[in-house]
């Protein structure tokens, strides 16, 4: 995937990266989920699309809420891994390999559309309408997002400026508290309902964190073998040095909630 909006256009593959992404990050507390819960969304009764699913960690760990979920993806990679995990669990998790603006599924089929950790990546003029004529009346898209924070986290800031060293045009640095900005696109269709920004503790052990970053885009979406292997030797000394065995990295969560308008 290649956008001029992201890393300056340099091209990333979170399927190269598929199998550390399914082991290291699914890795949000139940806080985060809270927040969709709270709303009355991704419950029994509703019939719910996961966009840009990756490895199915939002249908995952919803899916005992008991409503019915549908995930998709542009990469194979990301979607088998999503297979796998979910029949270990004995989930009836339904996963397709297919863009969001390319999904064909019939006018008014789902009464819940979420994104969790994509909704950069999507062509919006496409994508806001698609989402129009798939979601029932009334329904709902759920735009979430989660990021470390790097000013007031010093074992984040220090990963950061590591990966930075290795891949200087990776644009998922600095990140600080805000809402998650929608398109123009949207305001034909839908209306915002519900926003909010929340503060979040995440634990990790030395091991879970190294994977969580190598799982990112600036490593193991976008670099070479030969560097990732330099970046993980540096990563390791860095952790081992600076880091407890286990440890919470300060995050913010960012949720908004948009109402289809018909």
């Amino acid at each position: 995937m290649k956008k001029s909006h992201i890393d300056s256009g340099k091209d990333f593959d979170f399927g190269k990266t598929s199998e550390d992404y399914a082991k290291y990050r699914d890795i949000y507390p139940q806080e985060f989920y809270d927040k969709i819960l709270q709303r009355g969304l991704c419950v029994e009764g509703q019939s719910i699309l996961d966009i840009g699913t990756g490895t199915g960690v939002l249908p995952r760990n919803l899916y005992r809420f008991g409503g019915k979920f549908v995930g998709i993806d542009i990469s194979e990679n990301q979607i088998e891994q999503a297979k796998i995990l979910a029949k270990r669990e004995n989930m009836d998790i339904h996963f397709r390999c297919v863009s969001a603006e390319d999904a064909d599924f019939d006018n008014e089929t789902f009464d819940v559309v979420t994104a969790c950790q994509c909704f950069t990546y999507f062509n919006h003029k496409i994508l806001s309408k698609r989402l129009a004529d798939m979601i029932k009346s009334h329904g709902k898209f759920v735009v979430l997002y989660m990021a470390w924070l790097p000013y007031e986290d010093e074992l984040a800031l220090r990963s950061e400026n590591l990966i930075l060293k290795y891949n200087p045009v990776w644009s998922g640095c600095g990140e600080v508290r805000h809402n998650i900005e929608i398109p123009l696109d949207y305001e034909e269709y839908f209306e915002i309902e519900y926003k909010d920004v929340f503060d979040l503790d995440v634990p990790f052990s030395r091991e879970s964190w190294h994977g969580r970053m190598r799982a990112c885009r600036g490593v193991g979406a976008s670099l070479s073998d030969e560097d990732i292997a330099k970046w993980e030797k540096e990563h390791i000394a860095m952790l081992n040095e600076n880091a407890p065995q286990n440890f919470n990295v300060k995050h913010y969560g960012a949720i908004c909630v948009l109402c289809k308008k018909y």
